[in-house]
């Protein structure tokens, strides 16, 4: 049984992973998964394309990392912002040219209430441990008839919630509250923060989901 002693809401907590050595994240229940640490640093796949073509406007980068998805945004001429507390991933997204704040998602943000699009791509939906919180939050930054572009777990990982830290074969960082949501538990999730699904994709071994402002459209 872990026991856990420490929590720290570890701006850099995934810094190993941006800087390329291979990492997993250790949830408290002694569960390791590996984390797509080549992804966050390569070009876009064929799942990354379920989120990109559903921007058709301004779009926010939660989580953005080294910002691959705003490269692409970019390419096909769609204003994007990219916002995340780690200096490493601002850092290698400033030395690429790309529009990025270091922020928390819960503090104040430019264009608040006016992004087209909001982007929760790689598990970012486990943000600050509480995915109905971090969508309420995602809620207020949409202008009416905006959407909510998230990647979820396979089908059967449920809703959880738990302490977490990213460990390397070397090292272990300290704990923080994350969450992972599968694609069967996005709708509870979804009417608790006020939003709707409008629809789930699966591609490449990925799950997405699009989320719309109820009441809107």
């Amino acid at each position: 049984m872990t026991t856990v002693d420490t929590v720290n809401e570890e701006p850099d907590a995934f810094a190993p992973g941006l800087r390329g050595s291979r990492c997993w994240l250790e949830l408290a229940t002694g569960e390791r998964i590996a984390m797509p640490v080549r992804r966050w640093r390569a070009g876009h796949g064929a799942g990354d394309e379920l989120l990109l073509n559903a921007c058709a406007g301004p779009t926010i980068d939660l989580g953005c990392g080294p910002g691959r998805f705003l490269v692409k945004l970019a390419s096909r001429g769609i204003p994007a912002l990219g916002i995340d507390r780690s200096p490493i991933a601002v850092e290698l997204a400033s030395h690429r040219g790309l529009p990025v704040l270091r922020r928390n998602v819960f503090d104040r943000l430019p264009g608040e209430g006016r992004w087209a699009h909001v982007l929760l791509a790689d598990g970012n939906i486990g943000i600050g441990g509480d995915p109905v919180r971090l969508l309420r939050r995602v809620a207020a930054l949409l202008a009416p008839g905006g959407t909510a572009l998230v990647e979820l777990g396979s089908p059967g990982t449920g809703s959880q919630r738990a302490l977490a830290r990213v460990i390397t074969e070397t090292s272990r960082g300290q704990w923080f509250p994350w969450a992972m949501l599968g694609a069967e538990s996005i709708h509870a999730v979804a009417t608790g923060a006020a939003l709707r699904v409008n629809r789930i994709s699966h591609r490449a071994g990925r799950w997405t989901a699009e989320l719309g402002n109820q009441g809107v459209g």
